[in-house]
């Protein structure tokens, strides 16, 4: 049969999202890490007060108002910031500037599996970089594979994991190309590499409200970098990527730091406690700095767990790919469901 598409197309296998069971389905869902509690009541009341002319004109292509109130929050200028349909959105528009056939884009696995699916969408040539055991950036392998565009999440999905300031700093100094740092996870962790756009022009940090601000359904993304960085994305980036009711009910999101900040400290604690349960059931796990844990079953039966998880209710993430096989990442829930999967696993040993 006749293909319709490019042989580059015909040939990946695409990216795979995380399930995702209709609206009011009985489950407990641990498996995408979204936020388990409700965005920012200020963010509801713009929604609920939603005026008919925002869906009747277009959309600010700059999405200024969110711009304005992200600079706010953040001590970062304006104009050092450019608006997404979700962080994968910039992810998508970075890649599409940089690279091309023959370039590289370079990152450290295991690591957003997305990164792989964009860099073969454009035909350029992805280099995966190996992390050891302990997760220690391999900052030697990364600059030898002379990336157009190097990507590092931190904190890392799946591990949880982040990478210190320093290493990044190292390793933005020594790159000829673009230094993406992945922040969707920021939220939860105890650092961010936000002072470094400040410090390299070739830095851009990304950032999502689908975490932190609980805004997942929304679509809303961010990165921030130096202007002269960011006039090439503006070139490449759709005139109005960004929908006015996205761009109103994320500067009132950013705008309420207070609120994003007490349900991320209830994240952290919950965190904290799920990890000593599953700890004391045998499971491996992994420190994190994120919003989820990766935990290793103590039998090291992953897809099973997975799939009597699946069958009683509870919806957790398997990834069948080297290195990830007899693991599971668990999103944090609320406690009340962190316990129920805690006594259903028990049943399971």
């Amino acid at each position: 049969m006749t293909s319709y598409f490019r042989p580059s197309v015909d040939a990946i296998a695409g990216y795979v999202p995380g399930e995702q069971p209709k609206p009011g389905t009985p489950i407990i869902k641990l498996n995408t890490n979204e936020n388990p509690y409700p965005p920012s009541p200020a963010a509801m009341e713009v929604l609920r007060t939603l005026d008919s002319e925002w869906l009747r004109r277009y959309p600010d292509p700059f999405a200024n108002e969110f711009r304005q109130a992200a600079s706010d929050a953040l001590g970062v200028p304006a104009d050092w910031m450019i608006v997404g349909n979700g962080s994968d959105d910039l992810l998508n528009v970075i890649i599409r500037t940089c690279a091309e056939l023959g370039r590289k884009v370079v990152y450290p696995t295991p690591t957003y599996v997305l990164y792989q699916t964009l860099t073969e969408v454009q035909v350029a040539e992805p280099v995966e970089v190996p992390y050891g055991d302990d997760y220690a950036l391999p900052i030697e392998e990364l600059v030898a594979a002379d990336g157009a565009v190097t990507l590092i999440a931190t904190p890392n999905s799946p591990s949880g994991h982040s990478v210190s300031i320093a290493n990044l700093r190292e390793l933005a100094a020594r790159l000829s190309g673009v230094l993406v740092i992945d922040e969707a996870y920021v939220d939860f962790a105890d650092q961010t590499a936000l002072p470094l756009v400040k410090e390299f022009n070739n830095v851009i940090i990304t950032r999502t409200l689908s975490k932190g601000y609980s805004l997942a359904g929304l679509r809303l993304g961010f990165g921030i970098a130096n202007p002269t960085l960011l006039s090439g994305l503006f070139k490449v980036k759709d005139s109005y990527n960004i929908d006015a009711i996205a761009c109103a009910i994320g500067a009132a999101a950013m705008r309420d730091q207070s609120y994003k900040n007490r349900c991320a400290e209830r994240v952290k604690s919950s965190r904290s406690t799920l990890f000593s349960a599953l700890k004391n059931l045998g499971f491996g796990l992994w420190e994190s700095q994120a919003n989820f844990l990766l935990t290793q079953p103590p039998t090291g039966n992953a897809e099973q767990r997975y799939l009597a998880l699946k069958e009683k209710g509870i919806l957790v993430r398997y990834f069948n790919r080297s290195g990830l096989s007899d693991k599971l990442r668990i999103t944090i829930g609320t406690d009340e469901q962190n316990q129920q999967l805690v006594e259903t696993l028990m049943h399971l040993v």
